[in-house]
């Protein structure tokens, strides 16, 4: 059996662009990179996944229910949709995070597909190896997605001109690509450095 890579683009909606109800400074800087890494492995016919925030109206996860956050991401809201810049092909399967009022959802591991299978039997059963992970936020969703894709199996690629950071406490970002690393991801920068 082939082992391969997939892409995984990790909440790159427009709650967390500038703009929407969480955003993240420069957060739409990162789609023209990651448009570039789709037109990759789509040339290359290996397979794109796409998490989302998709919180109900009243979750843990929100200021107001005990959590971090201002509400964002609510399921059917313009602000929970993808950049409309973002060009996701038609065959890139959506996983949900965040939907149970008492899930945090931050990694996209945490997430299902339409028919509720989990991001790492969706992998699997693509004979997936090797993630290469991008979006937003380097700080909370990219770091946990990494983090728990090295924990099941996978190896794991940073796509850092991809990436970008909350930094709720300034340095956040910078310390969140430190742990990815010393947790044994690989990073690189640009898409002309990425082998498939």
């Amino acid at each position: 059996m082939e082992k391969k890579a997939a892409l995984i683009i990790v909440d790159v909606q427009n709650d967390f662009c500038p703009g929407g109800a969480l955003a993240v400074a420069e957060g739409d800087r990162v789609v023209a990179p990651l448009n570039r890494y789709i037109e990759r492995f789509a040339d290359a016919g290996l397979p794109i996944f796409a998490t989302r925030d998709w919180h109900p109206e009243k979750t843990i996860h929100f200021k107001a229910y005990g959590g971090l956050w201002p509400p964002h991401c609510i399921q059917g809201s313009r602000g929970a949709e993808f950049r409309a810049d973002l060009t996701l092909p038609a065959a890139a399967v959506i996983v949900s995070a965040g939907m149970a009022p008492d899930e945090e959802g931050y990694s996209g591991f945490d997430g299902v597909d339409s028919s509720g299978v989990g991001l790492a039997e969706l992998l699997r059963r693509s004979n997936v190896t090797r993630i290469c992970v991008g979006g937003l936020a380097t700080d909370y969703c990219v770091k946990q997605t990494v983090l728990d894709g090295l924990k099941r199996g996978f190896s794991v690629t940073l796509l850092e001109d991809a990436v970008r950071g909350v930094d709720l406490v300034p340095g956040d970002a910078v310390r969140a690509v430190a742990t990815m690393l010393d947790a044994g991801a690989r990073v690189i920068e640009s898409v002309d450095d990425i082998t498939l």
